[in-house]
């Protein structure tokens, strides 16, 4: 026996809380990987999964990730940076990975564009995170109201991520509570927009809780844990004080064909398709024992036809046999038409109201196009180049002008939004008079059954709540519904089924809900608000916490 050992003292045992401070410390590889884990566990939060606590775990990482930075200005903004870029890359590696899907469709022409879906796009993303952290270490301080800080940056990085090009506001982080649908009321007040701001201020909370000596940590978590219980009862009382009617008259169907997208455009099998949702859409339910005979407007999804419709006069002859005369039809279709002045494609995303003869009654067309699908930036170059998007047309498409109402016999006034145009808050209602219902036709079928689907459903479920309306959703693969003006799913099919879906029109709210009509002025002031108290630590306007 060593006669020293005795007289050396074994090495203290860290207790959680310094292991976690410490960790905010460490640089390096592990920085990098403990922020790319925190935001990838985050991704939890999302649809299908909705394990909106987890962001009480991804969030308060960041702030000790934060507090750990150290240096000059110079070197702790760019450190900051760092941790917001892993973090984000993370985050969007783990929720988006499923873009890379549909690059399998057609894997030998598209396949080797499958790392920038799955990294590049991930990490391109991931500089709004950067540019989020990079404002909140700007307000930094060891006060409790750095939470204020994180909140102000990351909250303005996904505004402007939601913007900018275009904008991409996919899973930003007030979705986290979009699987709830007490919680999700809180979209009619905020906005999604307000919902990221109260996601990462109220669950970045706990992170206060490890600062030894921190005065009234506790109470704030406390707080958080209030807030969002309130907000939770404030959710189910008005769920149960909301009661709508149905608009008198409307029997809807929505047709769900499940069609592989690798066999949905194929020109050689275009009246076997046509002639499969027609045999589909007649079929009798529970709801509608007489089939088409029940139905009022029947709803079709997103480029339903593998042709373009005026070209092919049998499809009408077709429509017109099948449809009984008190139904209207509504569906996607290519159409083919002058492109405007500015664009070169003479083809058009569309959607097509038609009556019971096969004849075309009101058309609109998408506005708001997906980039590298329907559509390559700097088109003419890349062509040249040898590429080509996603739907494979020469050209692309043309977009519409401004969102335009539609006129669908048998309907309230509509909002007519194709595919992910559902996805921009504050942009999904036309000028002029309110619609009566948000109708939105898609074709998530390049996805197949990962979380995408999932995640564009909740979305375009939230919209809803946002503005008061009911929600008629036709999806190939689905998942489609027809959903209440507060959220509620009146009648839906599940993602992969074949079917169809019957039910009423719910009624509009009465009154726009208050995010209907001031959300960008509510996120402004809960931006200022945090931005203030954030900086209040900065100027010796608040007590500093040791």
């Amino acid at each position: 026996m060593n006669p020293t050992a005795a007289f050396v003292s074994p090495r203290p045992r860290l207790t959680l809380r310094q292991r976690l401070l410490a960790l905010g410390l460490a640089g390096g590889w592990r920085r990098r990987l403990v922020a790319w884990g925190a935001g990838a566990l985050g991704s939890l939060a999302m649809p299908p999964f909705g394990l909106w606590p987890v962001l009480a775990l991804s969030f308060p990482a960041l702030v000790i990730l934060l507090d750990g930075t150290r240096g000059p200005p110079r070197q702790r903004l760019m450190a900051a940076a760092g941790i917001g870029w892993w973090f984000g890359f993370g985050y969007f590696v783990a929720s988006l990975w499923w873009i890379g899907d549909a690059l399998l469709v057609e894997a030998d022409v598209f396949g080797w564009l499958l790392p920038f879906a799955v990294i590049a796009m991930p990490a391109g993303l991931a500089l709004f995170t950067a540019l989020g952290t990079v404002m909140a270490r700007l307000l930094w301080s060891r006060s409790m109201l750095r939470v204020f800080a994180l909140a102000f940056g990351l909250t303005g990085a996904e505004w402007l991520r939601g913007h900018v090009l275009t904008g991409f506001p996919w899973n930003t982080y007030g979705y986290a509570f979009s699987e709830s649908l007490m919680l999700m009321q809180g979209a009619s007040v905020v906005g999604v927009y307000g919902l990221t701001f109260f996601a990462v201020l109220l669950l970045a909370t706990p992170a206060l809780l490890l600062r030894p000596g921190g005065r009234g940590a506790v109470a704030a978590a406390a707080l958080a844990a209030v807030v969002m219980a309130g907000a939770a009862a404030w959710g189910a009382h008005r769920l149960a004080v909301t009661q709508v009617g149905n608009v008198p008259g409307v029997a809807l169907r929505v047709m769900q064909p499940n069609l592989p997208q690798d066999k949905k455009f194929a020109y050689d099998r275009r009246r076997e398709i046509l002639l499969n949702y027609l045999k589909l859409s007649t079929r009798p339910s529970p709801a509608y024992p007489a089939g088409l005979n029940d139905v009022s407007v029947l709803v079709w999804p997103e480029s339903a036809f593998p042709f373009i419709y005026e070209r092919e006069p049998w499809a009408a002859a077709d429509v017109a046999e099948t449809l009984p005369a008190n139904v209207t039809l509504v569906t996607g279709a290519i159409r083919y038409d002058q492109p405007p002045e500015g664009q070169v494609s003479p083809f058009f995303n569309s959607i097509r109201v038609l009556d019971a003869h096969g004849r075309v009654l009101e058309t609109t067309d998408k506005v708001h196009l997906v980039p590298f699908g329907e559509y390559l930036p700097l088109q003419a170059t890349l062509e040249r180049l040898g590429l080509e998007q996603l739907t494979r047309v020469r050209g692309g498409f043309s977009s519409g002008g401004t969102l335009q109402p539609l006129r669908v016999p048998g309907l309230p006034l509509a909002s007519p939004l194709v595919c992910y145009e559902i996805i921009f808050p504050g942009k999904v209602i036309p000028s002029g008079p309110r619609p009566g219902v948000l109708l939105n036709l898609t074709n998530d079928a390049w996805f197949g059954k990962t979380p995408g689907p999932y995640q564009h459903f909740a979305q375009a479920r939230l919209r809803a709540v946002e503005e008061g309306l009911p929600l008629v959703r036709a999806a190939n693969t689905g998942i489609s519904a027809i959903i209440d003006p507060v959220g509620r799913i009146v009648a839906s099919l599940p993602l992969g089924d074949e079917g169809v879906v019957d039910g009423p029109l719910p009624n509009a709210l009465e009154t726009v809900p208050i995010a209907g009509r001031f959300a960008g002025t509510i996120l402004a002031g809960l931006l200022l608000a945090a931005l203030t108290l954030a900086a209040a630590p900065l100027c010796g306007c608040a007590t500093r916490l040791s």
